[in-house]
């Protein structure tokens, strides 16, 4: 019996069988986004308004929703370098549409409907999506080397057909029956911005498709370990697809609410917004090596992000500054991430050896006996 004893079951405490640390690391998403919001509400007055919060949580749904569709890339063990370029040319498709689409062959120019306008340029983001997905699971190019071709290619072709310039006044002509779309980037449903709506809708579906449905099963099984869920019959190559259109989705609807709210469109926009999107994604607990994510996650990182960026402008700081805290964030969240790992495994090694010695003195029990 004294064997038995010898084996202690593992202590629980307020945080269950974690220790403080652990339950911290864990929970880092959440415990930066309090300390961000204590600290600039200690240094400014201005930050805890209702206009600026308002204000920043619109800013924070562009990121949140490049997020999400990377969060489903990066929790299959990829990474999804184009969305930045994709947010750009998206703007410039809308732009283009706009101002009028000259079609040479026919000697029209077609003025398309708002709504189709919105549904082409999504189309696009999804077809950029598509090209990353082919290049990933039809001929195997390493995720990060092919979606920076395509973070090169959608830039390149986001430039060449605004010709470099940027497109002005996207208000549409109402004598056309084209009104612009003012209404995603300017409007605000019961008092709140068009996008946070689109944001809150957006983390809705994803939330859906991964916690309720057999897609969302697929995802991590595939993340957790490839091989193993393609014996499982788990589609990987099919999985992989969606996840990177899903991607693309985000990224042109992004990009069509901040051509709405400049009301212009330039090819420069988005420039290293997925550098943000992968930020908020890995500082939300997600893991770059793939099989480990959640939406709440990625939401929280995206509010770190977008609060951390707005909170440096209000209180003053330089831009260049701006820059090195958000990367010196970016490798703190990785180096994070990489210590969550290996006290998981620690952990796991623990009660492995526990499990064994309990094994070993029920049997010398079970001899004595």
């Amino acid at each position: 019996m004294s064997d038995l004893a010898a084996v202690k079951a593992p202590r629980r405490s307020l945080f269950g069988t974690k220790s403080l640390g652990e339950f911290l690391l864990d929970q880092r998403a959440f415990v930066a986004l309090v300390l961000l919001v204590i600290v600039f509400s200690l240094l400014s007055d201005a930050f805890l308004t209702p206009t600026n919060l308002i204000l920043m949580t619109k800013h924070v749904a562009y990121n949140a929703i490049l997020s999400l569709g990377m969060l489903l890339v990066i929790v299959t063990g990829g990474i999804d370098l184009s969305v930045g370029s994709t947010v750009g040319l998206s703007g410039v498709i809308a732009g283009v549409l706009l101002q009028g689409w000259k079609i040479d062959l026919l000697d029209v120019t077609a003025y398309p409907a708002v709504w189709v306008v919105i549904v082409i340029a999504l189309a696009v983001g999804a077809l950029v999506g598509s090209l990353n997905g082919l290049l990933v699971t039809r001929f195997n190019v390493a995720p990060f080397i092919a979606t920076l071709g395509m973070m090169y290619i959608a830039r390149g072709a986001a430039l060449l057909i605004s010709n470099g310039a940027t497109f002005p006044r996207l208000q549409g002509d109402p004598d056309l029956g084209n009104t612009g779309f003012s209404f995603l980037g300017l409007g605000r449903p019961l008092g709140i911005p068009t996008a946070i709506w689109i944001m809150v809708i957006a983390a809705l579906l994803i939330w859906f498709l991964t916690k309720k449905s057999a897609f969302g099963r697929w995802l991590y099984a595939t993340g957790g370990n490839e091989r193993a869920a393609e014996l499982s019959g788990v589609p990987v190559r099919t999985v992989k697809m969606r996840v990177y259109i899903i991607s693309g989705i985000c990224a042109a609807m992004a990009g069509l609410i901040i051509a709405s709210e400049l009301t212009s469109a330039a090819p420069q926009t988005g420039t290293s917004f997925e550098l943000n999107a992968i930020a908020a994604v890995v500082i939300g607990g997600a893991s770059l090596a793939g099989g480990r994510g959640a939406v709440k996650g990625a939401l929280i990182g995206a509010f770190v992000i977008g609060f951390l960026s707005d909170g440096l402008v209000l209180v003053g700081v330089s831009s260049f500054w701006q820059t090195v805290i958000k990367g010196l964030v970016i490798v703190l969240a990785v180096i994070l991430d990489q210590s969550q790992e290996r006290l998981k495994s620690s952990r796991a090694a623990a009660q492995a050896a526990q499990s064994v010695k309990r094994d070993a003195a029920n049997r010398e029990t079970t001899t004595t006996a």
